[in-house]
């Protein structure tokens, strides 16, 4: 069992930070303490950071419990960077495309293999931008990352790339919802190709640096060690190292995974989206482009987030119809309702030491007790 204390306020490495709300409506919320105490005293998770926001302000930041238990013990700070695992769809991949959209280099209806000309075969040439954005491409969910790597070595990206353009499709594209890595993957080469410049460096020009957020990227240095929450165990455990198969062996660069961040980054990202796509005076992406991340396309998804998918179930029963959201697999979760102008992030190393953890009662009722706060006003 694991529990500790919260910290109720971000360590003096955060600067810029984002305005406090205390309107006395939404001042007392003990009741989100308490659950996330109780989900941490079951042992399901070792720590936790759970950030709830509204329009650009944050109403609650804690830290629960540690950030790993092994070798050593290290309590959860606010201030805790996490391995964001599948966010990086929604807040990498999936914004880079709609800014590479918004600045007329892209169209959703674009074919793939028009960028990749290893698309360029009859059961693949349907597939569009769109079908990757929402998981209908036909792909296959995963590759066998071992095997891949016992063929081409510990980075291969080049290698990964080649070996989902010659995946056989499950089914036809645009004809059903498959959660798919694979697309997501392939969506990141398509922005460098587009782009003519390394993913994680557009995606910091245009998204990271612009929204503020300073500790948000791809392969964090060894100086943040101190900060990363823990992972699997596996391989030796490092934090650095990030936790999906292919996004190592993408170089730890990749569409799918591989984003590092902080609670309170991600909440001047939510903010951005909430705001139509303006954080703080800055234009990061046009409305169109947010409508298009945000409102469902195909099959109950968005162009980068989830609106009404059987994964959408991290929504919980009160949030709006309106609500997108997106998880991740370490433990990671963002949800954001445009009718209230809320949002709740839930950060966990769910993955910490073992890949034992289990975080759904504790998203659930989170999310259900933020967004029933709304229902009154």
């Amino acid at each position: 069992m694991y529990l500790a204390g919260c910290q109720t306020e971000p360590s003096p490495q955060i600067v810029g930070q984002l305005p406090r709300d205390r309107s006395p409506l939404l001042r007392d919320w003990s009741a989100l303490d308490t659950i996330t105490t109780e989900e941490l005293t079951t042992g399901k998770v070792p720590g936790a950071v759970v950030c709830v926001g509204k329009g650009d302000s944050i109403l609650y930041l804690k830290a629960f419990g540690f950030r790993t238990v092994l070798p050593e013990s290290y309590p959860m700070t606010t201030d805790t960077i996490f391995d964001l695992a599948s966010l990086t769809k929604p807040v990498s991949t999936a914004a880079c495309i709609q800014v590479l959209m918004d600045q007329g280099r892209l169209l959703p209806e674009d074919p793939v293999f028009r960028f990749l000309s290893a698309f360029d075969t009859p059961d693949k040439r349907p597939i569009q931008i769109r079908h990757l954005l929402t998981h209908t491409s036909g792909l296959p969910a995963y590759l066998d990352a071992a095997q891949l790597l016992k063929q081409y070595g510990t980075v291969c990206p080049d290698k990964v790339i080649e070996t989902i353009a010659q995946s056989r499709l499950m089914t036809p594209p645009g004809e059903e919802f498959r959660y798919s890595c694979l697309g997501y993957i392939t969506l990141g080469r398509i922005v460098e190709i587009v782009s003519g410049q390394s993913l994680d460096t557009f995606a910091a020009e245009h998204v990271f640096r612009p929204t503020g957020m300073r500790d948000t990227r791809y392969r964090p240095p060894a100086d943040w060690l101190d900060r990363i929450a823990g992972t699997e165990m596996s391989g030796g455990g490092d934090p650095t190292r990030v936790h999906d198969p292919l996004a190592r062996l993408m170089g730890g660069i990749s569409g799918n995974a591989g984003l590092y961040g902080t609670a309170e980054d991600l909440a001047r990202y939510c903010s951005m989206l909430l705001g139509n796509g303006t954080f703080r005076g800055t234009k990061i992406l046009t409305q169109t482009a947010v409508q298009r991340m945000t409102t469902q396309q195909d099959a109950g998804r968005a162009f980068g987030f989830d609106v009404s998918s059987d994964y959408a179930w991290i929504k919980g029963k009160f949030a709006s119809a309106r609500t997108f959201c997106h998880s991740g697999y370490t433990g990671t979760s963002i949800v954001c309702d445009p009718e209230s102008g809320a949002f709740i992030i839930i950060l966990t190393n769910r993955v910490h030491p073992e890949d034992r953890g289990k975080v759904r009662d504790l998203r659930i009722r989170l999310a259900d007790e933020v967004f029933s706060r709304f229902l009154v006003e």
